[in-house]
């Protein structure tokens, strides 16, 4: 496998190339970057390579070290959606389900509109303002500009939100010294903040500032991009991987692979794992709200219409399902996400435009929290069982799994 694994990671880099977001991270030898720009090999060329990469490993006896055992079929997994991934770029169409289950190496249960209706009705009675004649998206909109945070303010809430996610994280994880990464803010994108992972324990976040970012974005985004989601995640991989094992292939990331299934999902369940039980509303309460300049003692109304919302997550994969497959176009895909998932018209356009660009890759969130949640609960790692919690989260974070071995 040590053999292989340079020739993997070659690969991911050849098909960057083709597909500017194929490659997420790279921080592996730089003339091998350098390579892969020069000769831009053809996309057959690559699949073929990948096809014997893959008999190549078939043929590696069971290892008897689990790691080992981990590793071989990680690779194997990864490589198959590599494949899958070059013929997309040659032309083929999968539908949404066939995509995601040989890109993430999962598929996402169906929901029909009836289960989002019921949650709808839910908020409907949680909202102020029932029984007049606006819509439940509007009083939603209407709610939600009162916990807006102002432009001048985000800048500081976002950073007190992400010392607080460090400093409970590093009381769980011991993290290499020197980790940190820098925030950045940009306009123009489809999603609402990104981790660009730099390699020697560094990162890149970017936030989104195109729509208003209300008070509940600050922990989301400090977890999920930072601690302990995609940075802690990219640093113990890069640490117990990469450098402690030599394992190279870790040094890339494909965006389109079921890495980014135990990515998303970790980084989504990462938010619990920081903000357990009432914690996440006392801390916004006494910390965020006044930074915000923002009502605290309205602090638990809106976290309890945010969990009601929470549970619509998986509306906006049935828009991206039915986009994909045909059945609806991009209007109807926004009209979806607007009637099931809340999303205003700015919102639910800048969603399609992220199916547009990512497709199925959406499941990795919810999906891939759901996923994660399980895997570490039917370890031991029960909300009652903290330390064994974090011990369990830490490990799935630094082993190379796959998502059909978290079932």
């Amino acid at each position: 496998m040590n053999d292989i694994a340079p020739a993997y990671v070659k690969l991911v880099l050849a098909v960057g190339q083709h597909d500017k977001d194929y490659v997420d991270a790279f921080y592996g030898p730089a003339e091998w970057k350098r390579e892969a720009e020069a000769s831009k090999r053809p996309l057959p060329e690559i699949a073929s390579e990948a096809s014997a990469l893959i008999a190549r490993l078939e043929a590696i006896p069971e290892p008897a070290d689990e790691m080992l055992r981990l590793r071989r079929a990680y690779l194997t997994r990864q490589l198959r959606a590599l494949s899958t991934r070059v013929a997309m770029l040659g032309g083929k169409r999968l539908s949404f389900d066939e995509e995601s289950r040989q890109l993430y190496d999962a598929v996402a249960p169906v929901n029909t509109e009836e289960h989002f209706r019921q949650v709808r009705d839910e908020l409907d009675r949680a909202l102020p303002g029932r029984g007049g004649s606006a819509t439940l998206l509007e009083r939603y909109e209407a709610f939600r500009k009162d916990f807006t945070i102002p432009r001048d303010r985000v800048d500081g809430v976002f950073r007190a939100a992400i010392a607080e996610c460090r400093d409970r994280t590093i009381r769980h994880i011991p993290l290499p010294p020197g980790e940190s990464f820098t925030v950045e803010d940009v306009t123009g994108k489809s999603w609402s903040g990104y981790n660009w992972y730099q390699g020697t324990y560094k990162s890149l976040i970017q936030v989104n500032t195109d729509l208003p970012i209300t008070i509940d974005r600050a922990i989301d985004l400090a977890c999920h991009e930072g601690y302990p989601g995609h940075h802690v995640y990219n640093t113990l991989l890069e640490k117990n991987l990469v450098r402690d094992r030599g394992w190279i292939e870790y040094s890339v990331y494909p965006l389109f692979s079921p890495q980014s299934l135990i990515a998303e999902g970790s980084a989504n369940f990462g938010i619990e794992m920081a903000f357990p039980g009432g914690e996440r509303v006392e801390f916004e309460r006494a910390k965020l709200y006044p930074l915000a300049g923002l009502d605290p003692a309205r602090a638990e109304e809106f976290d309890h219409v945010r969990q009601i919302v929470d549970r619509l997550a998986y509306a906006g994969n049935e828009a991206a399902r039915r986009y994909i497959n045909g059945e609806i176009d991009a209007g109807g895909a926004a009209r979806w996400l607007a009637e099931y998932a809340l999303y205003p018209r700015d919102r639910a356009e800048q969603r399609v435009r992220f199916i547009d660009q990512y497709r199925s890759y959406v499941i990795n969130y919810n999906l891939g929290k759901d996923l994660v949640r399980r895997f570490v609960e039917s370890h031991g790692g029960t909300p009652d069982q903290p330390e064994k919690r974090w011990e369990v989260f830490e490990m799935l974070l630094s082993s190379p799994r796959l998502p059909s071995q978290l079932t």
